[in-house]
């Protein structure tokens, strides 16, 4: 029986014992796989990933730590990862933080296409910024903004471990018949319910997603920008997490995950087509108003939104005069905006830091 101010030991492993492919969520896994395809042919269609899957990664993990109240904007995060981090709050760099555990779970998942207790502990650590592992002290509860404990996870380190492993079973077995993006949904719950660390078991478990579901090959790059959707519809979030665990709800939970990955995925999709338009633009202005133009110099600066002379050494190969008479051009052509901040000089990406806050785009 749950008891919400006793350990839940007593977790059930997946899969659930109900039928969870109802009509209902099968016509929506349809729509849902549909969008999901149509980004997956973007990302494939892309020349550079990196230099636009970044900055929709930022996004991700900017919302995804604002779901667990970790605030910062666009503006500090990039300009923190120009000046290598240096100056920013704690919420920034925990949000940074973020991006680097998506992409290295990314880069373990094209390794070895399996989730497993060391990746997810590994991401926990990226995150926490911590060697710490699984939970080992008791006293662990969940509460609601009110102070009122909703959920008291399961206790001791070995029951955390037989959870996590009987769901690594579960997530690497391949004949189940259960349709993977299904998997992945069943996978998040069953990683929110076992909450295996003291911190960032909600921002790992939303990664959890994005790696099945390119272990599966539903996806060819961690772009699925999930969390923009859960922060609009944040207390259905966690209201249907708990009806799974209190009444064993699964459909509702189920719908609004399918519905949230069909949204997310046909807005990615939609930005992936804008940015890809605004850098030919501007590639084509430069190209038609600069000497020594470089599609890779415009490259950097989507990559970089505030971007540094040292940036452009670095990436063209070019000596630091070169690359401060490119900033300056870029400039002069209306490319790009110089920020001061401190001793050193930023060139911000003005356009593409409007889109990726969804305001309007000065025109070139």
């Amino acid at each position: 029986m749950f008891d919400r101010l006793r350990p839940y030991n007593a977790l059930p492993d997946l899969p659930p014992p109900i039928e969870v492919e109802t009509k209902a969520v099968l016509r929506r896994l349809t729509t849902a796989s549909r969008s999901l395809a149509e980004l997956k042919g973007h990302t494939l269609s892309l020349p550079n990933p990196d230099v636009l899957l970044s900055t929709i990664a930022l996004n991700e993990a900017k919302d995804s730590s604002e779901i667990e109240n970790i605030f910062t904007t666009h503006d500090e995060l990039f300009r923190g990862l120009s000046l290598d981090s240096l100056g920013l709050s704690p919420h920034a760099k925990e949000v940074l933080h973020y991006r680097q555990a998506l992409w290295k779970g990314a880069e373990r998942i094209r390794e070895k296409p399996f989730l497993t207790t060391n990746l997810f502990i590994e991401l926990g650590q990226i995150i926490n910024e911590s060697d710490a592992g699984l939970r080992r002290l008791p006293g662990t509860r969940i509460a609601n903004s009110s102070g009122e404990i909703i959920y008291t996870p399961p206790e001791g380190e070995e029951v955390l471990r037989e959870k996590l492993a009987a769901l690594e079973r579960f997530a690497n077995l391949q004949d189940d018949g259960l349709d993977p993006l299904i998997k992945a949904v069943l996978i998040h719950y069953q990683f929110e319910a076992i909450h295996p660390f003291h911190d960032g078991n909600g921002r790992t478990g939303r990664i959890l997603v994005i790696l099945h579901l390119l272990a599966a090959g539903l996806l060819h790059e961690p772009a699925l920008y999930l969390s923009r959707y859960i922060i609009r519809n944040k207390s259905d979030y966690y209201r249907l997490l708990r009806n799974v665990t209190e009444q064993g709800a699964w459909e509702p939970w189920l719908l609004y995950m399918l519905t949230a990955i069909e949204e997310t995925a046909a807005d990615t999709s939609r930005r992936i087509v804008q940015i890809t338009a605004l850098l030919e633009l501007m590639a084509l202005k430069a190209k038609n108003s600069m000497k020594g133009y470089s599609k890779d110099l415009i490259e950097v600066i989507f990559y970089r939104p505030y971007c540094r002379t040292h940036h452009i050494e670095a990436a063209l190969d070019v000596s630091r005069p070169t690359a401060a008479s490119y900033l300056k051009t870029l400039e002069k052509i209306g490319l790009v905006t110089s920020v001061r901040s401190g001793r050193e000089v930023l060139y911000m990406n003005d356009r593409l830091l409007a889109l990726l806050q969804d305001k309007p785009v000065a025109p070139l």
